[in-house]
């Protein structure tokens, strides 16, 4: 192309629509794809398929695009279309209507041969957006009825090709050529972004690592992600790679994006759990506050038999005397039965029984050698308790008070101290100089199963001497923080 030439005239166009099981790229599949390719003012050829999806079509979708599982069963799999239809669009332009969805279902069907796809793509309904800003509504019904564009069979693959060319030239002709080739060239050269959000939004978003935030109508919290180089992470989620029903309606309902910059990985970590437990966005759906955090404590019993029980109320000065961090009661009554059958222990020391007079259940199946009876060696008994329950015991804090882990951006000249104590993140502070008015006491923090997880993985490792860019400065103690549970 040079750069005398118009983007009409010196493309081509392939205007794309598919049907698909459902709305999800991940768990749904195509059924039916139509390409009609246009050059210069002219079509130049269409290509067009059923495709069997390997699945089953849902009544619902029968009623909504007309394909039944009859038409599809005979069709081929995408497998045995792929090659042509790769060399069909090589070097065109992928024009679709909404065409995250359609981008984002070609690209997962060639991802689950192996296979990564990836085109120069078009959307119409931003096309429609920068043409006609003035109009609040651009699917394609709308389109249809407000310039009058001939009527076709909705919701098959071909006729939303008809109406999205048919809408292509019709602007074409009312803007004229100079707008509509400025428009073609502004939309496919910047990122894809959603048609809500200003343009220049990822040009404003920091390369560097941090916690980003995505907000609606009416400010609410639609979701929060953290990374690395915030700006390339944002802009992943509106490539398509991520495309999914759920994605789509969040990219729909998105106005706004926030972000908060850390001087590195782990802060922004740590950060992210916090508001996605303090600020419970609508989309995110991993790492949400436990709401009933349990744990298991042995003790002996009057006879001098360790018995379980669950707690609650976890004291992390005392993280030792746990075992194991469980989001519900049922989570640990799991676990507790797994390791009462692989180690043949007494459900009823274990808390699975009630108490009740004479040997527990599993004793009269031989899946427990007397304890509850007072059979069983108790020294014996004792031993084969620890030795099972030793991978679940929780780690104890292995300084003697508070440590802050110094993390700094070279490309920002930001530092952040990590203030971290009994694995629980404290404070952030930015100078070594703030180390020194620092007290945790009266400071409320929340110990937390994520948290705990992240921090014994980031830390342990800092103490056997990796991460050596990132220092651990261990600090007095400074007062007790108030813990609470969630």
């Amino acid at each position: 192309m040079t750069s005398e030439s118009t983007v009409i005239e010196s493309a081509t166009f392939a205007f794309l629509d598919i049907e698909t099981t459902g709305g999800n790229s991940a768990r749904d599949r195509i059924t039916e794809i139509g390409i009609r390719f246009w050059r210069a003012g002219e079509v130049v050829g269409e290509w067009q398929t059923l495709l069997n999806p390997e699945t089953r079509i849902s009544p619902f979708i029968e009623n909504f695009t007309g394909i039944s599982n009859e038409m599809v069963a005979d069709a081929p799999l995408f497998e045995e279309m792929a090659d042509e239809l790769e060399a069909q669009l090589k070097g065109k332009v992928f024009v679709a209507h909404n065409a995250r969805f359609d981008y984002g279902f070609i690209k997962a069907e060639f991802r689950r041969l192996g296979r990564l796809f990836s085109a120069k793509v078009l959307c119409t309904v931003k096309l429609s957006r920068r043409l006609y800003p003035e109009f609040r509504r651009h699917n394609m019904d709308a389109l249809i009825a407000r310039h009058g564009l001939a009527r076709v069979q909705r919701h098959r693959a071909m006729g939303d090709v008809s109406a999205m060319l048919a809408f292509f030239e019709h602007a074409r002709s009312e803007k004229g050529d100079g707008k509509f080739d400025k428009a073609l060239r502004e939309l496919l050269q910047r990122p894809s972004i959603p048609s809500h959000l200003p343009s220049d939004t990822l040009q404003d978003l920091p390369r560097g690592p941090g916690v980003y935030r995505f907000f609606g109508e009416n400010d609410v919290l639609l979701y929060v992600g953290k990374s690395t180089n915030i700006a390339q992470r944002v802009a992943s989620h509106f490539s398509g790679d991520h495309n999914s029903a759920r994605g789509v309606r969040m990219s729909e309902s998105l106005r706004r994006v926030e972000w908060t910059e850390t001087a590195g990985e782990l802060g922004a970590l740590l950060l992210e759990l916090k508001q996605i437990k303090t600020l419970k966005p609508l989309f995110n759906r991993r790492s949400r506050a436990a709401k009933n955090l349990v744990s298991i404590e042995l003790s002996k019993n009057e006879a001098g038999y360790l018995q379980a029980r669950l707690v609650r109320e976890i004291e992390p000065h005392r993280l030792g005397d746990y075992f194991g961090l469980f989001r519900s009661k049922r989570d640990a009554e799991r676990a507790l039965s797994g390791i009462a059958a692989k180690n043949e222990l007494c459900n009823r020391l274990l808390g699975l029984e009630p108490e009740h007079e004479g040997p527990c259940f599993q004793r009269a199946l031989g899946r427990c050698k007397g304890a509850c009876e007072e059979l069983e060696n108790v020294e014996r008994y004792n031993l084969r308790v620890q030795i099972a329950f030793h991978g679940l015991r929780l780690k104890t804090w292995p300084w003697k008070g508070p440590v802050g882990i110094v993390e700094r951006d070279e490309r920002s000249g930001r530092t952040d101290i990590l203030v971290v104590y009994n694995w629980m993140h404290v404070a952030t502070l930015h100078e070594e100089e703030e180390l020194a008015d620092l007290s945790l006491s009266g400071q409320a923090v929340t110990f937390d199963l994520d948290s705990y997880k992240l921090l014994i993985g980031a830390l342990m490792d800092r103490k056997k001497g990796g991460h050596e860019q990132q220092r651990v400065i261990e600090l007095p103690a400074i007062g007790e923080p108030d813990v609470l549970m969630p």
